[in-house]
């Protein structure tokens, strides 16, 4: 395969909208009271701080916006958690997790 065929690597930033793929679903287990993303023969087991980014990942907000939220609902500052969101969805859209 050469590498103009290779598939694009999604950079997460401030403006992109992300969203789970529809082969993913994030689901609470009521009888180990935790989120889980449940994928093909794949099972994440998010934090809390994840699970909170991830409710708001809805391909419609920025990631920007989602940061702002939940700056204002931890009174937090919101260029710290911008920071921190973008890299942990930059892991989650390297394992395939979002997507845009």
């Amino acid at each position: 395969m050469s590498e103009g065929n290779a598939p694009k690597r999604l950079i997460v930033e401030a403006d992109s909208k992300l969203k789970l793929p529809r082969h993913i679903k994030l689901r609470h287990d009521a009888g180990r009271d935790k989120w889980l993303l449940l994928a093909p023969e794949r099972v994440f087991e998010p934090d809390d701080t994840s699970v909170e980014v991830l409710k708001l990942c809805d391909g419609e907000q920025t990631v920007s916006a989602i940061a702002g939220i939940l700056a204002e609902r931890y009174q937090a500052p919101a260029d710290v958690i911008l920071k921190d969101i973008i890299e942990m969805l930059q892991e989650l859209a390297d394992k395939g997790v979002v997507k845009s």
